[in-house]
């Protein structure tokens, strides 16, 4: 019976792809090398930041360590206005609690903090996993055994909300149902375009007895 609801964050709760791109070619820019390729854009979208670096640098004569430390003291609050949050989900939140509890499992490091507050989410999930807060990033495991741990509840009670390769390889790690978000080509046993479109999936349809 399904007590657990986990998102990831790019792609899912935002269309953040554009705020992506403008911010890794930002980086590439001020060390002077030209902008990503559209590969590039791909991959930077569903990666760790600091596995994004190395990717977009690995044919530049730039020190990482040097990309890494101008990273550190850039403020990414200008970058957040090309981020666009679902439409509809502040009302999928609103419906499905209580009855569900919710999780953020993504490769966000240190700008997930920031995303809450702003765009007002904090309180509308209990507990957010990111790529500094898990021993190893997605798509390992380690950031669905900790949500699971957590709120002491086992895979078969829990779904995640992923669009790309790494999140259906994140959840096939402990063997968790997936739902592809925006993304008919994943792998995944439900598919949907919109986060409305969930509450009508089997899994959300179970429990409509008082529990």
């Amino acid at each position: 019976m399904l007590r657990l609801v986990i998102f990831d964050c790019d792609g899912v709760l935002f269309s953040s792809r554009e705020a992506n791109r403008i911010y890794y070619n930002h980086l590439l820019e001020h060390f002077g090398c030209p902008p990503m390729d559209e590969a590039e854009v791909d991959y930077v979208h569903i990666h760790n930041v600091t596995d994004s670096v190395a990717h977009i640098f690995r044919n530049h004569q730039v020190s990482l360590e040097a990309v890494n430390r101008y990273r550190a003291g850039l403020d990414y609050a200008p970058f957040l206005r090309y981020m666009t949050m679902e439409p509809d989900l502040m009302e999928f939140l609103r419906l499905i609690r209580p009855r569900y509890r919710t999780a953020i499992s993504t490769n966000r490091t240190n700008t997930m903090d920031m995303i809450l507050d702003i765009f007002g989410l904090r309180p509308w999930f209990e507990m957010v996993v990111t790529a500094l807060s898990a021993p190893r990033p997605k798509p390992a495991p380690d950031g669905l055994h900790m949500i699971l741990d957590h709120f002491g509840l086992g895979v078969d009670e829990a779904i995640y909300i992923g669009d790309s390769e790494v999140d259906r390889a994140h959840c096939a790690a402990v063997g968790m149902e997936l739902i592809a978000f925006k993304n008919p080509d994943l792998p995944a046993r439900y598919h949907v375009e919109s986060f409305m479109e969930i509450l009508g999936l089997p899994p959300f349809n179970e429990q409509q007895t008082p529990q």
